[in-house]
């Protein structure tokens, strides 16, 4: 509807338009409140289930983070003292069976490595697994040599195990550490989706809210255009203001609503000229 169609409206027929629209909302918003409420029925349980989930994942998470740190420093520790053990047995000649091929594959030095950049790096769970993959070879190389060693030279015994607890724990780390990513990856689409359907019950309670406000307002507004197209569209009292008043003004040569808020908006931004001293 154009302002000519709008202005061509009297007020009789204003007041039967808004009349009969709010008697069709009073016909209509029951209808509509029940299919809202039969939604957040629906998606309440579910928005519940998705944060039950949510919270089951990032515990699990944490419990495998935590694992992880204890085997790994457990590990770390074991590892400091293997290295002493080995210098130890390396000045007595207790080492002297080494195999030169995996003395050059510097095992502690890139265990080490391999710790430090899982620790303080920010990497990526694909460059994450490629560390883990290569500390777990290192892990199994080192558990062949140290099967050889242990047969040939008995007095390495304490080393040798100490080394064995210590590649075990390093398995424990990468295990958990490998479960605790595969958790990371589940729990964003999982948080996404506990997101969308926490989102979609906000917008059905707003809508709800509203459809019930309307109806309360219902037989209010109904009893208010009844008694306007009844007693007319001038001051009623009990808070019925004169609705014709800015009309007769305008009729009168006066300035609409609107024109006076373009008016005043043109002064605002119009600067003022500063008055010239004589």
């Amino acid at each position: 509807m154009n302002t000519d169609e709008l202005l061509a409206f009297t007020p009789e027929e204003m007041a039967k338009s808004l009349l009969a629209r709010r008697q069709l909302l009073k016909q209509q918003l029951p209808t509509v409140i029940r299919t809202l409420e039969a939604e957040e029925q629906n998606l309440a349980p579910k928005a519940k289930k998705a944060v039950e989930i949510s919270k089951n994942i990032n515990s699990k998470v944490s419990e495998l983070k935590e694992e992880r740190n204890q085997a790994q420093k457990k590990a770390n520790e074991l590892l400091k003292l293997v290295k002493e053990s080995r210098e130890k047995l390396i000045q007595s000649d207790g080492m002297i069976n080494l195999d030169p091929s995996w003395k050059k594959e510097k095992m502690f030095e890139e265990i080490e490595d391999i710790e430090k950049k899982i620790e303080t790096s920010a990497l990526d769970h694909k460059a994450e697994r490629k560390l883990l993959d290569k500390r777990k070879k290192l892990i199994e190389e080192n558990d062949k040599w140290l099967k050889q060693r242990r047969d040939l030279n008995p007095e390495m015994v304490t080393y040798i195990d100490s080394r064995r607890e210590m590649n075990t724990l390093y398995r424990l780390a990468d295990k958990s550490h490998r479960k605790m990513l595969d958790g990371v990856e589940k729990a964003q689409p999982q948080h996404e989706k506990q997101q969308k359907i926490r989102d979609d019950l906000r917008e059905i309670r707003r809508q709800l809210d509203r459809a019930r406000e309307l109806l309360s307002q219902s037989d209010r507004a109904i009893e208010h255009w009844e008694r306007r197209l009844d007693k007319g569209f001038g001051e009623l009292g009990d808070g019925f203001k004169d609705l014709l008043s800015a009309q007769r003004k305008v009729a009168e040569g006066g300035d609409s609503s609107f024109a006076r808020k373009k008016k005043n908006k043109k002064d605002k931004n119009t600067p003022k000229k500063k008055e010239e001293e004589e």
